[in-house]
């Protein structure tokens, strides 16, 4: 009876376990396919609400003052850009898992690298260019007027600030391990080269937000699929779900 009832004890503890497991793997799959579907539209947004869309040039470091200056609804977009790097993290991540089981494992190591560090020069660019300027809108006119030199030494990436120019490392990684995944068919290769077209355009200068636009909207349709199979997953033995998360 003692032996019956350590059994019956275990097999309880198991099914906790089990169940906990689910939980967990649940969450995280949600949590992720969330991220492949806010991640685009942040950028989708960002560039939609650039003033002078259709107008096509590069601006000088004066014109981007000037151009952010007072504009409430453009510094909001730039202060989402910034917390959008951390979900980029996440992503990257997630296609290093899909490569993880697959002879371009190194490749998505090697994506995954590159592209968080430019994700972290991306956050640093945006803290410094546009964080800055949200809080120097706060000033009176002529207070404002006298940061101006501070201003164009920052827009000019004087100093140190050259280092944000690390931030085409972001593409560049997630292409690499987006031409991993072609290779490795890990997705839908229209998916994968929806993404890849976003990802070549992705970093045009400023004053050609259209194209990034354009880029961006390719990336959503690219990624929002994805994530919408990631939240809609249901059906699956435990194991399958694990899988899911951890492969694609």
């Amino acid at each position: 009876m003692r032996k019956e009832a350590d059994v019956d004890i275990m097999e309880k503890a198991d099914m906790g376990a089990v169940v906990e497991d689910s939980s967990i793997a649940r969450a995280t799959r949600v949590g992720v396919g969330l991220c492949f579907i806010v991640f685009p539209l942040i950028w989708v947004f960002a560039f939609a609400v650039h003033p002078d869309l259709l107008t096509l040039r590069i601006l000088s470091p004066e014109e981007l003052i000037a151009r952010a200056h007072g504009d409430a609804l453009l510094q909001f977009a730039h202060a989402l850009v910034t917390l959008n790097t951390a979900v980029l993290v996440v992503l990257t991540l997630h296609f290093k898992k899909l490569l993880d089981r697959t002879p371009y494992a190194a490749a998505g190591l090697v994506g995954a690298s590159l592209a968080v560090v430019g994700a972290c020069m991306l956050a640093a660019d945006k803290g410094a260019l546009c964080l800055t300027m949200s809080a120097l809108d706060t000033l009176p006119e002529s207070e404002f007027a006298q940061m101006m030199p501070g201003l164009l030494a920052i827009f000019s990436f004087k100093g140190w600030m050259v280092i944000v120019w690390g931030l085409v490392l972001m593409p560049i990684g997630v292409a690499i391990q987006t031409i991993a995944m072609m290779r490795a068919r890990a997705l839908p290769r229209w998916q994968l080269w929806l993404l890849l077209a976003g990802l070549l355009f992705i970093g045009f200068p400023d004053g050609a937000e259209l194209i990034n636009l354009v880029a961006a909207t390719l990336m959503a349709a690219a990624m929002i699929p994805y994530g919408v199979q990631m939240l809609t997953a249901r059906g699956r033995t435990r194991s399958e779900r694990l899988d899911f998360v951890a492969t694609g």
